[in-house]
């Protein structure tokens, strides 16, 4: 499956021309208070970020990490996702792909799960 390099980071942080390849906004939302310019966002697949329900659930205190991993890996096994996925796993294979997120720590949210998921 997707061999490529695939990096996360925090869509805040400047962009690194040299080594993000193509720049991933993987947040279903836009982040608060940054300009679309400043973000060089290359692509936003909205179908492979979290859904509304889910994050509403797990932001309200509705479970653990390791079962909001679990729902949200059912919902990029569905067929929703499967096209941005493929197309997500090619672009890894042919260079660099950096996973964008607003959350603080991105290795431990959505972004390193949907991660792992293309490096799988």
């Amino acid at each position: 499956m997707g061999s490529g390099p695939v990096r996360l980071r925090r869509v805040y942080d400047p962009p690194e021309p040299g080594a993000d390849g193509v720049r991933v906004l993987v947040d279903r939302l836009w982040p608060r208070g940054l300009a679309k310019a400043a973000a060089a966002v290359d692509e936003w697949p909205k179908a492979v970020t979290p859904s509304a329900e889910l994050r509403k659930w797990y932001h309200g205190g509705g479970g653990s990490p390791e079962e909001f991993r679990a729902r949200y890996e059912a919902e990029l096994a569905a067929p929703e996702a499967e096209a941005e996925l493929e197309r997500l796993r090619a672009m890894a294979e042919a260079g660099p792909v950096t996973l964008l997120t607003a959350v603080k720590d991105p290795a431990t949210s959505h972004a390193a799960v949907l991660a792992a998921f293309l490096s799988g």
